[in-house]
C-alpha cells in the first residue's frame, strides 16, 4: 500500500463514483477527495457519492473538500443556505453573525459528509482592482480580515469541518489571476508582515488546520519561484508562523503551474518544498502528479523520513476528526439539513444588509 497516494487530493468525474475513479482512490491510497459543482446535484446525492468515495479507504477515511466560501464560490447551492459575499457580510460589523454563518455552512457540509472546506479566505482586498479575491475577502485591513477570519475558522471547526486559510501569503494586491497566469507581487518583506501575513497569524492562533499556497511569486521571498514551490515560503510559514499542520498547494492545474512547470515537475518540487499535499482538480492530473511522486522516490530525491512526516501530520489530522467516522444514513439528511433555521438566518443578514446599502 503506497503512503505516497496521502499526499494527493484530486478531483473526480461526475456526480456518481465511476469505476475508474473507484479504482484510483482504491489502488493508490488517496487521501482526499474534492468536490465541485459539477459533482453535485442535491443533498442526497453528495451524501451518497460520499459514502460511496468513503467505501475506498484504508486505515482512515479520506478527506472529502470543497471551496464553500459563501459570495461567487459556493460550490454547492440547491437546498444550501447561499450566503453572501465574506466582504458584506463582514460589513454587518459583528463576528458573532461572521461564526454563525460559518456553522450553519459546516452544519449543512457535515450533514452530507464533507470534511473539509477550503475556507476561509484570509487575503486583504487592498487592491481594488483585484477581481479573482474582490469580495471574497473580508476586507481591505489586516484588522477587519483578522477578526472574520478568526470567527469563520472557530464556526467551521466546532461544526467538525477543518477549515483551510488561503492563500498564504496573500493574494489580495495582485492584478492577475493565478488560474490563468502567474502574478508576481513586489511589496517588501517588513510590509508583508505588518499587512498580508497578519490574517494568516490569527488563523494559526485560531487553530486552522489548513494553510494553502497561492500559485505568486513574491520578490521579497522568492523572485524566481511561486510560494507554492518555494522553500523559502514554507519557511516563513513552519518557522516564523510557528504553524504544525497540514500545508496544501491551490489546484495544481491553474495556468501559473501549468503554463510555466510541467505538472510532474511541480508537484515534486512543491512537496520538497515543504507542501503536504498536492490539489488536483482532476484525476487525470492527480496520477500524473502521484507517478512524478512515486518516481522522486525510487531516484531517492524524495527521501523516506520526508514522506513519512508528511503522511504522520495527515494521519494526525484524520485520527483527531474522523477516526469516528459513520457512513451518512441516507433517509436522515433531508432531516438533519438545516434548511429553516439557514432560510431564518439568511433572511436577518439580508435584510441587514439592504439597510445598510440604503443608508
Amino acid at each position: 500500500m503506497s503512503e505516497l497516494g496521502q499526499l494527493i487530493i484530486t478531483g473526480i468525474t461526475g456526480t456518481t463514483l465511476n469505476s475508474e475513479d473507484r479504482s484510483f482512490l482504491e489502488k493508490e491510497n488517496i487521501g482526499g477527495v474534492v468536490l465541485f459543482s459539477h459533482n453535485y446535484e442535491n443533498p442526497t446525492q453528495l451524501a451518497e457519492l460520499i459514502n460511496n468515495i468513503q467505501q475506498t479507504r484504508k486505515e482512515y477515511p479520506l478527506f472529502i473538500a470543497v471551496d464553500q466560501e459563501g459570495g461567487r464560490v459556493q460550490r454547492f447551492k440547491n437546498q444550501f443556505t447561499i450566503l453572501p459575499s465574506m466582504f458584506e457580510l463582514s460589513r454587518l460589523d459583528s463576528p458573532k453573525l461572521c461564526f454563525e454563518a460559518h456553522h450553519i455552512m459546516a452544519q449543512e457540509l457535515s450533514a452530507c459528509g464533507v470534511n473539509l472546506n477550503f475556507s476561509p479566505v484570509c487575503d486583504i482586498w487592498s487592491n481594488p482592482e483585484n477581481k479573482v479575491i474582490g469580495d471574497r475577502a473580508f476586507g481591505s485591513d489586516a484588522e477587519t480580515v483578522s477578526k472574520y477570519v478568526s470567527a469563520a475558522i472557530r464556526g467551521l471547526q466546532t461544526a467538525k469541518i477543518m477549515a483551510c486559510a488561503k492563500h498564504f501569503p496573500g493574494h489580495g494586491s495582485t492584478l492577475k489571476d493565478s488560474h490563468y497566469d502567474l502574478p508576481v507581487v513586489k511589496t517588501g518583506l517588513d510590509d508583508l508582515k505588518k499587512s498580508e501575513l497578519v490574517p494568516f497569524v490569527k488563523a494559526i492562533k485560531s487553530r486552522v488546520e489548513f494553510v494553502m499556497m497561492a500559485h505568486l511569486i513574491i520578490e521579497a521571498i522568492d523572485q524566481e519561484l511561486p510560494c507554492s514551490l518555494s522553500k523559502n515560503s514554507h519557511a516563513i510559514l513552519r518557522k516564523d508562523l510557528k504553524f504544525q499542520k497540514v500545508i496544501i498547494t491551490d489546484d495544481m492545474e491553474m495556468k501559473a503551474i501549468t503554463d510555466h512547470y510541467g505538472l510532474g515537475i511541480a508537484t515534486v518540487m512543491a512537496i520538497k518544498a515543504g507542501t503536504d499535499i498536492a490539489l488536483y482538480r482532476s484525476s487525470a492530473s492527480a496520477r500524473l502528479g502521484l507517478e512524478a511522486l512515486r518516481e522522486a522516490k525510487q531516484k531517492q530525491e524524495l527521501k523516506n523520513d520526508e514522506i513519512a512526516q508528511k503522511v504522520k501530520r495527515v494521519n494526525e489530522l484524520k485520527k483527531e476528526y474522523l477516526a469516528a467516522y459513520n457512513p451518512i444514513y441516507i433517509p436522515g439528511v433531508a432531516k438533519a439539513f438545516h434548511a429553516a433555521q439557514g432560510a431564518q438566518f439568511l433572511a436577518q443578514i439580508t435584510e441587514k444588509i439592504s439597510q445598510l446599502k440604503s443608508i
